[in-house]
């Protein structure tokens, strides 16, 4: 490991990890900042699509993170800090003690992301999805049922966010996904290539329990509240998710899970 201890918090060779709430809000051209052990774990592993940049730990953290930070290569560096020192670079108290700076990586073509899929898939399209706590759970989802990846429009919040990654427990480093596409076209592309296009919204006459999904299936889904628009749904298949005690929706993320699963599972039989 390339150890580097840190003692100062004005310390110019840990000026990125410095006041990490408010550079959140203004971006790192490129970079991210990766937040606790689960996800230092999983940027360093060899499902990541992105690459590491930099370590920055509690001394008392190094021990047990040994194996994890041994896999990074060796110009990385891992600075480690006294817990007030790491506190005092952050700008908050970093109960995890951990924060890892990465690099995202390389965006992919849409049209060409789609051509290199297998003839059995589901992707996740996502529409107007500005909560990162929602995309991140989005991520999550489709990592946990083996979605193939994801499609986000040009009004989706950035899944490198700082909680958005922490939220999908590390799956936005190593879930493909195309970036600032509109409904459109993405429903244009999905067709184009076999796909039956879902639009999951609470006012649809069919039901998700009822659909026996095709081979290659892709489901579009907006933000909570507005939904899908009507011009979007009226290109797909709409479908709802049946509930009790007057309830018509659950949050997207849910409603993922729930679709996901169906889709997967049922594919599979």
């Amino acid at each position: 490991m390339n150890l580097i201890p840190v003692f100062d918090p004005a310390d110019p060779c840990i000026s990125a990890f410095r006041d990490v709430k408010e550079r959140d809000l203004t971006g790192r051209q490129g970079l991210f900042v990766a937040e606790g052990e689960v996800v230092l774990r999983g940027l360093v592993s060899a499902a990541s699509r992105c690459s590491p940049v930099a370590v920055l730990i509690a001394e008392k953290r190094l021990e047990a993170l040994r194996d994890a930070l041994e896999q990074l290569p060796e110009d990385v560096p891992v600075h480690t800090a006294p817990q007030a020192v790491l506190d005092a670079i952050a700008g908050f108290h970093l109960h995890r003690g951990i924060l890892a700076l990465g690099r995202k990586p390389e965006p992919l073509g849409l049209e060409a992301w789609l051509d290199g899929l297998p003839e059995r898939a589901v992707v996740v399209g996502a529409c107007g999805i500005g909560n990162h706590d929602n995309m991140g759970g989005l991520f999550r989802n489709a990592a946990a049922f083996g979605a193939a990846g994801l499609l986000l429009d040009e009004t989706c919040c950035d899944p490198f966010y700082r909680k958005a990654i922490r939220v999908s427990v590390g799956a936005v480093l190593r879930t493909p996904f195309v970036e600032g596409v509109t409904a459109a076209a993405m429903v244009d592309a999905l067709e184009a290539r076999g796909f039956e296009v879902l639009a999951l919204t609470p006012s649809a006459a069919g039901t998700l329990a009822e659909l026996k999904p095709a081979r290659r299936t892709a489901i579009l889904l907006g933000s909570e509240g507005p939904g899908l628009s009507p011009e979007v749904i009226a290109r797909c298949r709409p479908l709802a998710i049946r509930m009790s005690g007057g309830f018509d929706s659950l949050n997207v993320a849910t409603t993922s899970a729930v679709a996901l699963h169906h889709l997967t599972t049922a594919q599979a039989l």
